[in-house]
This record gives structure tokens, C-alpha cells and sequence, in this order.
């Protein structure tokens, strides 16, 4: 029997019941309903959500005089100050897309980006001249450059003919938009760390960046006002759609141009800061950071991290301080987070300890994410509940990006099957909770063997004398691949190779047991993540420490 859908008689969409989703609204929101809360602190300049919302339209106006319109790319080579807060609402009320730079990259990786974005507009901190320069010279069709010139910061040298502060003072102060045609349309274009060639651009649309913004406000439970520390480059996945999290709670963001311990502290006392992100590292320096340093935070402090998967040892280091650790999983494909560990009531009765085990786990999918599984990754199967049957780690929904520009090939291959391939070697645990193992190009074989580089790191890292520790593969005759552990000590601590395989030996199976071990720093990329392809090229040259 045909039944004639009543409820699309005359109930089509218009304007007054459906409006695209973009993240801008969430700022004109706080300025009309808290204008004198303040918005930006950097150093002893606070601004307040209805100056933050002004100085943004006033980028977009003075953009707009400029020729920059829907589709163009505007970069900013930024560090935390307000100028990069500002850029992530003024950039895209034009209708432009926002490109944050990596400032830690060399000059030929920002040239790169610069052609292969299309770059019309360079926006660029005076602390990072010799790079931007450096990069310009590598360029035929260069940008109009424009210099941030920080009052708080000495150094370095202006580049353009204007300051960010010129170009404001020739935007209209009435100018007012915040609202876009098509929630599809492109917000950020965000580049992926090019390890194993070029970056290829990851890039966003509005209707993503708002939902994982309410996400990860969800995820934190975010009410209230937070006061957070930017200890998380905004550049990085846009600062996890922070930037927007903030308008939508109308929070405060405190800036932070370098992260460092003492200054960490310090931020967090005068602030009062409720909540950071960070990559493992920052919270393991946090951990370890001197104790004068950690006296006097009375407030509750929570930690957003991800990255590398944190050891349970750094967890139950920060738990041990008071502070609460808010474990989450993304890539920059996904928004930055979009898997969140979430906590039980009844974890609080475990120790310290084993909490920590429970929440160094990836966990499940956040509020707005469609879907996430752990599966085959040929047939796309998922995988069975069992805590040990090994699988990649799959998503699907509003929190994956449109695709790579110009890279129609990695895009289609990257969604095979209707779903994100992430190349992460997980296991699905019985309450669903899922659990990295390590990278598809991380796992060692060994004498047939598969090897979890992250299992023997958290194991390394609960050694009392180490600080970091990075496990990765090495040729060898015999066995095909043995471990090899890079092995950073904490400061005034010695440890002899044989001490360290002495201790392995009493916490896993002999053919985990690292083959080669190396003291000495470890290379990291700009967040904090393990640059294990410089560690594969290092370890190929160091001698075996174990024979067997």
C-alpha cells in the first residue's frame, strides 16, 4: 500500500528554519550576550568576546578590500597570541579558508604549502622571519606578506609593508557576517606533518568544525566559562577546533607563545586555567617538572592529550599532581580528536594505577561522531571484542574532513569502503573501548613474531629513571626486524644497557626485549609527536646489545 509522506506537503526548508552550520555564529553569540567577559589574555592585554568579535570583523572587511573572497587561501605562519585566535572567525567570514602553518617547519615544506595552496595572503609573527624569508626566495608567485609584531616579543624582522594592526585599521568597524551559503563549504586547510613525502592538505568544512567544537565541549563537559591554556599550537588541527569551543562556551583563552614547565605553572596560577591540551610530552615534562614549580595550583586542572598514546605511567603521574586526564584519539583527517576515552564512576574505586591502564586507552567514539570500528582492514570486517585480536581503526560521519586538495587519488583510497582508513593498529576491547597498538607501519616482526612498539615504550617508561622512551624496528640478519629503544634518562640519573635489559627481562617476553638501545634525545616533531622514520634511519647503524 502507497502512502503519500504528509510531512513534506508544504513543509519545505527556508529561511526562517534552517540555517547552515559554521562555527563563526558561536562569536557573534558571546559578543551580543557576554560582550565584557574577557575573551584573549596575552599578557597584560586582555580582550573582551565583544572587542574579539569586532577586531575579527574588521580583519574580514579589510581582507575583503584586499580581493580575498569565497575560495581563497589565507596563511598564517602564527604563534598563540590573539592574531591567530582572530584569523580562525576573520578569515572565514569572507568566505576564505584559513591555512595555520606548522612554524616549526623548514622553509622548503612552507614553500611547498604556500604554491600548493594557492596562497593570496601571508600572515607572519616576526618570530619566524628567517623561515618565512627563507621560504619566499623558493617562490615565483609570492603572497601579499603581512607581519604580526608582537609587542611582547623582541626579535626577529618585519617582512610585508603593513602590520596585522595596519591591515585592522582599514577594515570597516560595521562590517558584520557570519553566516555562510553552504555548511560544505570549505573553513581550514591544515597540512599532515609529510613524513614520508609532501604534506598533503587536509581540508575542513563549517558544518565539521562547528559540530567537533560542541564535541569536544561535550567530551569535557565545558560549562561555566573555562579559563584554558594554550599549550596546544593552534596550528595544529586548528588547535583541535578550540578556537570555536571557546566561542561556543565563551570561554577565555590565555596564550602561550612558548611552552615551557615554570611557565606552565605560572599561567595556571595567575589564571586560574581550568583546562589544557597537550601531546604525552608536555604532560610527562609537567611530571617532572621541579616542585616549586607545582606549588600552589588550588584549583581543579583537567588535561586534554593525545598524540602518541600516552603511557599509563604519565597518567598516574598527572592524577598523583590532582590534575584529571581527558585521554582522546584523532588525526588531523578527523578534526583532531574525535575518540574520547570516557571514564566510568565505578573506575574511581581502582587505584591510581589501574585507572590509569583503563584511560590510557583510546576509547570510544566522541558525542558527534557517527561511527568508529575496529576491523580487517581488506575486508572491513569488524573485529571480535576480545582485547586481542588486531584490527585498523576505522571512522565514518561529520567529523571526517571533505578530502586532500588536488589529491583526488590519496583522497578516494583514504575512504575505500565508505570509510577513514586512520593506518592505526588497534584491538577492540569487551566493553568497546578501543586500544592502539601501534601505527600499520610501526609493528615489528620479529621471527614471525608481531611486536607492539607502544606495549614495550609503556613498559620502558614505568622504569623510575627514564623520562622518554621511543621503540621502533631495525634490520636484522637473523630475525628479520628487532626492536630498538631510544631511551631519554631524567635529569641526573644513570642507567647502563645491561641494567636496562635486566629490567625488561623481568616485564616481558624475551623476544620484546629490545635488541639495541640508544641514549640520548629523542627527535619529535613540532607537537610533541615521535619522528620514528629519523629513529628507523638512526637505529640501522647501531650495534646489537642483545644476541639472543
Amino acid at each position: 500500500m502507497s502512502v503519500e509522506n504528509i510531512y513534506e506537503q508544504n513543509l519545505g526548508m527556508n529561511q526562517a528554519n534552517f540555517a547552515p552550520l559554521t562555527p563563526l555564529s558561536f562569536l557573534e553569540r558571546s559578543a551580543s550576550v557576554y560582550p565584557e567577559r574577557p575573551s584573549v589574555i596575552h599578557g597584560d592585554t586582555t580582550y573582551t568576546w565583544a572587542e574579539t568579535y569586532a577586531r575579527s570583523c574588521r580583519l574580514a572587511s579589510a581582507l575583503s578590500k584586499m580581493g580575498i573572497g569565497e575560495g581563497a587561501t589565507v596563511s598564517f605562519m602564527g604563534a598563540n597570541t590573539p592574531e591567530t585566535f582572530e584569523a580562525h572567525f576573520g578569515v572565514p567570514m569572507t568566505g576564505a579558508v584559513l591555512n595555520a602553518l606548522n612554524v616549526r617547519l623548514d622553509a622548503k615544506a612552507i614553500a611547498f604549502i604556500l604554491q600548493h595552496a594557492e596562497t593570496k595572503v601571508l600572515f607572519t609573527d616576526r618570530e619566524y622571519s628567517h623561515t618565512i624569508k627563507a621560504a619566499l626566495e623558493l617562490l615565483s608567485d609570492r603572497p601579499v606578506v603581512i607581519d604580526i609584531d608582537d609587542p611582547y616579543f623582541s626579535g626577529g624582522e618585519l617582512l610585508g609593508d603593513m602590520t596585522y594592526d595596519d591591515v585592522l585599521a582599514t577594515g570597516d568597524p560595521e562590517y558584520r557576517c557570519f553566516k555562510v551559503k553552504d555548511e560544505w563549504q570549505a573553513i581550514s586547510l591544515n597540512y599532515t606533518s609529510g613524513t614520508t613525502g609532501d604534506p598533503k592538505g587536509v581540508v575542513y568544512h563549517h558544518r565539521g568544525a562547528y559540530l567537533n567544537a560542541i564535541s569536544m565541549a561535550l567530551c569535557w563537559d565545558m560549562s561555566g566559562h573555562p579559563v584554558y591554556l594554550w599549550t596546544l599550537p593552534m596550528f595544529h588541527c586548528n588547535g583541535w577546533c578550540f578556537p570555536w569551543t571557546l566561542a561556543a562556551v565563551t570561554g577565555t583563552s590565555v596564550c602561550l607563545r612558548h611552552v615551557r614547565d615554570e611557565a606552565i605553572f605560572n599561567a595556571i596560577k595567575a589564571h586560574r586555567v581550568t583546562h589544557f591540551c597537550g601531546a604525552p610530552v608536555v604532560l610527562n615534562t609537567l611530571v617532572n617538572a621541579r616542585d616549586e614549580f607545582k606549588q600552589g595550583v588550588s584549583q581543579t586542572v583537567s588535561a586534554m592529550t593525545a598524540g602518541a598514546a600516552p603511557p599509563a605511567a604519565v597518567i598516574a603521574g598527572m592524577e598523583n599532581m590532582g590534575f584529571s586526564v581527558c585521554h582522546v584519539y584523532g588525526l588531523t583527517e578527523t578534526y583532531g580528536p574525535c575518540v574520547v576515552c570516557s571514564p566510568h564512576e565505578e573506575w574511581q574505586e581502582l587505584s591510581v594505577d589501574d585507572r590509569a591502564e583503563l584511560l590510557a586507552r583510546q576509547g570510544v567514539r566522541a558525542p558527534l561522531q557517527d561511527e568508529m570500528m575496529v576491523a580487517d582492514p581488506e575486508t572491513l570486517m569488524p573485529v571480535p571484542k576480545d582485547g586481542q585480536t588486531m584490527g585498523e581503526i576505522f571512522m565514518r560521519g561529520n567529523l571526517v574532513m571533505k578530502g586532500y586538495l588536488k589529491n583526488p587519488t590519496t583522497t578516494e583510497a583514504s575512504f575505500a569502503g565508505g570509510w577513514f582508513h586512520s593506518g592505526d593498529l588497534a584491538v577492540w576491547h569487551p566493553d568497546g573501548y578501543a586500544q592502539i597498538k601501534d601505527r600499520s607501519k610501526d609493528i615489528i616482526i620479529s621471527g614471525g613474531e608481531n611486536i607492539s612498539s607502544l606495549e614495550v615504550e609503556s613498559i620502558l617508561f614505568k622504569h623510575p629513571k627514564i623520562l622518554e622512551a621511543a621503540v621502533v624496528a631495525s634490520t636484522n640478519e637473523k630475525w628479520g626486524e628487532v626492536p630498538c629503544a631510544f631511551v631519554a634518562l631524567k635529569e641526573g640519573e644513570e642507567l647502563t644497557v645491561e641494567e636496562l635489559i635486566s629490567y625488561c627481562r623481568e616485564e616481558m617476553a624475551g623476544f620484546k626485549i629490545p635488541k639495541k638501545v640508544v641514549f640520548g634525545p629523542i627527535d619529535k616533531t613540532s607537537t610533541g609527536k615521535v619522528q620514528k622514520y629519523l629513529l628507523r634511519e638512526r637505529a640501522e647503524a647501531v650495534e646489537l646489545a642483545v644476541n639472543k
